[in-house]
């Protein structure tokens, strides 16, 4: 498997052409939140700083900061804040979480940040999660099925996400478990894929699928999720079992290093990303429509 750093890791060209579908009704799936109790409600009336950490990820592995973009604390950086409740009459409550990513186009003092004097990562964005960079977990579980409703950005370099990280990734990361329930590109509107990554040795895996949605994700709110069971995880669109092309039937992928996680206690903690692509050519000409740009979170769920 590839051996770039975290987070860098290469996500196959192959998705975009992948022609993956979606579990649908002829499958006669189940929804995933059947049989189980919401535990975890967060429907961002305002953002509760006691439950969410913003900034770079929280983690002992490197930087915490990854692709073109600084992720900035709750008090903004660089004179701006991406982080903001808005009205929006397509959710549940009529407010939405907005990320932003704004070009600074100009030297930062972002600290920790690689990318200050790069003409080319002289961006703010935005990551929020429920863990800090001590090792404290404000919000984690060690299974359920966990569920965002978002809508995307169109911008040749966004990359948002949501995913989960293990809670002993922060200060033990020689070996770490990362889902990715959606990482999707600006330039592609109704693709995204979905990933397993066991990093560090022994046992570094991968799995992965490209996932072809019916919709446009930038112009409309969409469903992710991921049901996460002792051993085991399973994506979801539309809480639709993601399919994986290699079998035509529901994609069910092993975490081998379950018996670790259960021996140390260890639970899975959510984090909300929109960063930037550093593995994509940088545009030649920024129009002014790409110079701020912004996705919106309906509300982060988990049931038991």
């Amino acid at each position: 498997m590839s051996k770039l750093p975290r987070r860098t890791f290469v996500k196959a060209s192959m998705l975009a052409g992948a022609g993956v579908a979606l579990g649908g009704r002829a499958l006669a799936a189940s929804d995933p939140t059947s049989g189980r109790r919401l535990i975890f409600d967060e429907q961002f009336r305002t953002i509760d700083w006691t439950i969410w950490e913003a900034g770079r990820k929280a983690t002992t592995f490197d930087p915490g900061f990854y692709g073109r973009s600084a992720f900035a604390r709750s008090i903004g950086e660089e004179g701006f804040n991406p982080y903001a409740i808005v009205d929006d009459a397509a959710t549940a409550n009529g407010k939405a979480l907005q990320i932003s990513a704004k070009h600074i186009g100009r030297e930062m003092s972002v600290p920790h940040y690689y990318g200050n004097n790069e003409p080319q990562q002289q961006w703010i964005s935005g990551n929020l999660q429920t863990a800090r960079g001590d090792g404290t977990i404000m919000r984690g579980w060690r299974t359920g099925y966990f569920e965002t409703r978002m809508i995307f950005p169109k911008h040749p370099l966004t990359w948002p996400a949501f995913w989960l990280m293990n809670g002993r990734s922060i200060l033990f990361p020689k070996t770490s478990i990362e889902i990715d329930v959606v990482e999707q590109k600006g330039f592609e509107p109704t693709v995204y894929g979905a990933y397993l990554h066991e990093w560090g040795e022994p046992g570094e895996r991968h799995e992965e699928v490209g996932v072809k949605t019916p919709v446009d994700m930038t112009t409309q709110y969409c469903r992710y999720g991921v049901l996460v069971t002792e051993t085991e995880c399973r994506p979801y669109f539309e809480r639709e079992p993601v399919i994986n092309p290699a079998t035509g039937k529901p994609a069910v992928w092993t975490i081998s290093r379950a018996a670790e996680i259960k021996a140390n206690n260890d639970v899975f903690w959510p984090l909300v990303t929109l960063a930037l692509r550093a593995d994509i050519p940088y545009p030649e000409t920024l129009l002014p429509e790409h110079m701020e740009t912004s996705m919106r979170v309906d509300y982060v769920k988990v049931y038991a």
